[in-house]
């Protein structure tokens, strides 16, 4: 009877146990935004952040745009579990599209998919394109060719979109090799291609020079940003972004 009463017992608490794992991992969709200024920060782990160890920009161009009474919102699937202090007694946007480790080539084989799931972006915030294809030493043609793709998707999913694309800073000095630095100093002359051939009538491509004045005292760590560098590209996303932000 007792061990009939503890098997019992064992296999209610199991039901339960699954129950609550089930309802923790499951994946519920967020809302589609109806703001103005629909903001998708894209790329890898210079927009995800992990705090406390690195920074990402968000944060510190987040607090730029309410300081000066911007209407916007930061879209993406993705959400920052960080911890981060409120600002004018407002909670920070966690959303985003910031995928640590990813490719140029894995970003654009799952974007239509993100965007299906958050709705138009007005605005894209394209991050170090190609930074990771050059960490792993895939063949620059391919970064190129793919981030040529993901502004043709964003293009398509929305043909008044703006696309801030960074012309990206650079890892900490003693891991730029001549293969790295030959990557990065190609890649910012094609930003400007891309931004020259990409653009249309309708649909801005930006390139934001995120390089220049950019040094070791800005890095966390070999590539990503600590607090004064976050402050850094936050800047020069925001003087891009004060200029074509609806009012």
């Amino acid at each position: 009877m007792k061990l009939t009463l503890k098997i019992l017992v064992l296999g209610i608490s199991l039901m339960m146990f699954n129950s609550c794992n089930k309802d923790e991992n499951e994946i519920i969709s967020k809302p589609q935004s109806n703001s103005i200024n629909k903001i998708l920060p894209l790329g890898a782990s210079r927009v995800e952040g992990a705090r406390p160890a690195y920074e990402s920009f968000r944060y510190e161009l987040w607090k730029n745009l309410i300081d000066n009474n911007w209407t916007f919102d930061f879209i993406g699937t993705q959400s920052d579990n960080a911890s981060y202090a409120s600002f004018d007694n407002k909670i920070f946007d966690i959303d985003h599209e910031g995928r640590g480790g990813w490719t140029s080539g894995q970003i654009l084989d799952e974007l239509n998919s993100w965007l299906s799931e958050t709705g138009s972006p007005d605005i894209v915030l394209l991050s170090s394109p190609g930074g990771n294809d050059a960490l792993e030493g895939l063949p620059y043609e391919d970064a190129v060719e793919n981030i040529n793709s993901i502004v043709e998707i964003l293009q398509t999913n929305n043909p008044n979109v703006t696309i801030v694309i960074e012309q990206m800073a650079p890892g900490r000095s003693d891991i730029m090799t001549s293969e790295l630095t030959s990557f990065l100093d190609q890649m910012q002359q094609e930003v400007l291609n891309i931004s020259s051939n990409q653009s249309t009538s309708t649909s801005q491509v930006i390139a934001v020079d995120m390089f220049t004045g950019f040094d070791d005292s800005l890095l966390a760590d070999d590539v990503h940003y600590n607090e004064s560098g976050a402050e850094f590209i936050a800047t020069r996303y925001y003087n891009v972004l004060e200029s074509i932000l609806e009012e």
